[in-house]
């Protein structure tokens, strides 16, 4: 069998090199492609038969028909040529029983008669088929065969951790060698449903039709494919409040087991709620949910006065997991009312530490959310203003400086209420920026501090997105993206950030270059109810 045809590359695969690094603090002056300028990857398709690889050129992949089994898929690996990355795709097995047919499985392992073949892109290539395909996507380690495997084989198969089966994928990986690898199969047969059974035609008919769906999302794995400096902000990812929160729900748990409710998130970020939730912690939005009696603790945002007497009046024993920087906002608040003044509180509507800001005082504390709504606030008192801890320096700068235009003996707090993570992470991710075509800011879209570093790197002059975690990562704006920075928000946990990078590095030779700008040391006490 010939190679058969390929797509090629507009400049060979020999000339495209690891870029050298650049020396913190140096401007980056190479000269970098525009964005969707870069070159298109040579890229190879590999199925075994002709009916699945008709399914994928429909869509106009460059596909080669290895034939059935591990050995004719050895011959094929042997051919494979000099190409940038390698997708195998086609009909695959179920050895777990959540698959089921027609569901699409993205590997991130291949194991044969070998070491295990790592598939660090599978994230956020299953990610982009989830949202351009419709389909159910599962991920996890596929196992390559020498046969059909039925009943008791598919069950010992499963025990070892391995979802999904097949009969090609290993021997193909492993001659890629270090170049990029994405493994997708569209489930035909399930332990419920073999293979050889009336069902599978069904089954096969919803395996076939996703097949012919996930070539566009095969080819923007394939372009986001080359070289490119990822570019590290520091600080970033977890602040000490935020360790601090986390840690007192998991002493708590530790301490009077399981459940432990804790009202509204913990912190803003669905990796640690959710990696709480399976713990033990239940998450509420009112105590009126909390059993009486129960441990409960409140978020790092803080509570409003109101919230701590409804937990008095139904026994609670609450745990105060309040970051400390929001504790002392709540104190200049009610020390600022109890001197008379009205007090302008910068912040968003609708956020939980505003929320409980202005529970301290609500018959003197008005929420200033813009330099417009600074011209509606009353003048028949002296004005003083507070502001969230977590908004960008400029965004609270400007809204301040139109208080202070208007009411010129305005008091401001005694020192930044803006956290000194949240103006540590925005400096970084500036620095950033300069050098980047593309900034990635993990964290959840409900995190303030997360999508305020967006709009500094945007500030800053690079484009940016928001993602919670690796199957986010947009693989339709790295291709020609060939300096990405990356940075967390500080509610978002430093492995999620972990994979990101790790997926990125899987798209091909990555220089990594950390930029720092200060080093943080700062640690809370815990409060005396969850202390050793």
């Amino acid at each position: 069998m010939g190679r058969g045809p390929v797509h090629r590359h507009r400049l060979p695969r020999r000339l495209l090199h690891q870029l050298p690094p650049v020396p913190a603090g140096v401007p980056d002056q190479r000269p970098r492609p525009l964005p969707g300028t870069g070159p298109v990857t040579e890229f190879a398709v590999r199925a075994a038969l002709g009916i699945e690889a008709r399914a994928l050129a429909r869509g106009g992949l460059p596909v080669v028909r290895t034939g059935v089994g591990p050995a004719r898929a050895r011959k094929a690996a042997a051919r494979l040529g000099d190409v940038d990355a390698l997708a195998v795709a086609g009909f695959g097995g179920a050895l777990d029983d959540r698959l089921r047919p027609g569901d699409l499985f993205v590997a991130t392992e291949v194991r044969g008669t070998g070491p295990p073949i790592p598939c660090p892109t599978a994230e956020p290539l299953a990610g982009l088929l989830e949202r351009t395909t419709g389909a159910t996507v599962h991920r996890g380690p596929l196992v390559t065969a020498d046969h059909i495997v039925t009943g008791r084989e598919r069950a010992e198969l499963a025990a070892t951790g391995a979802m999904a089966v097949d009969m090609e994928s290993a021997p193909l990986a492993a001659a890629a060698g270090d170049r990029p690898v994405a493994v997708v199969r569209a489930i035909v047969d399930t332990p419920d449903r073999p293979l050889l059974s009336p069902a599978t035609l069904t089954g096969g008919t919803a395996a076939l039709r996703r097949l012919r769906a996930i070539a566009p999302a095969l080819r923007t794995w394939a372009e986001a494919v080359g070289p490119r400096r990822i570019l590290l902000a520091s600080p970033r990812s977890f602040c000490a409040g935020v360790e601090r929160a986390i840690e007192i729900v998991e002493r708590a748990l530790e301490m009077h087991g399981p459940p432990v409710y804790v009202r509204k998130q913990i912190v803003h970020n669905t990796h640690v709620v959710n990696d709480l939730a399976r713990r033990g912690a239940v998450f509420v939005d009112e105590l009126d949910e909390v059993p009486p009696g129960a441990v409960t603790v409140f978020s790092a945002h803080g509570v409003a006065p109101a919230v701590r007497a409804e937990a008095g009046r139904l026994g609670l024993r609450v745990i105060d997991a309040t970051c400390p920087l929001v504790a002392k906002v709540h104190a200049e608040a009610r020390r600022y009312a109890a001197r008379g003044d009205l007090v302008a509180l910068i912040g968003h509507a609708g956020h939980e530490e505003v929320e409980g800001t202005l529970g301290e005082a609500p018959q003197s504390t008005v929420l200033v959310q813009t330099p417009a709504d600074v011209a509606a606030l009353p003048a028949d008192r002296p004005v003083a203003y507070l502001t969230q801890t977590t908004l960008s320096a400029d965004e609270a700068g400007e809204v301040a400086a139109a208080i202070t235009r208007r009411f010129s003996d305005a008091r401001g707090p005694h020192t930044d209420d803006i956290c000194y993570a949240t103006t540590n992470r925005q400096r970084a991710v500036t620095r950033v920026a300069r050098d980047a075509d593309l900034v990635l800011v993990v964290g959840s879209a409900n995190s303030s501090n997360s999508r305020r570093l967006v709009e500094v790197a945007e500030q800053a002059g690079a484009p940016a997105v928001l993602i919670d975690g690796p199957a986010d990562v947009p693989l339709d704006r790295l291709r020609g993206a060939r300096a990405v920075g990356v940075t967390a928000g500080a509610s978002a946990p430093p492995a999620v950030l972990d994979a990101v990078v790790a997926a990125l590095r899987g798209l091909g030779p990555a220089d990594l270059v950390e930029r720092e700008v200060t080093v943080e040391t700062t640690e809370f006490t815990l409060p005396k109810e969850v202390r050793p």
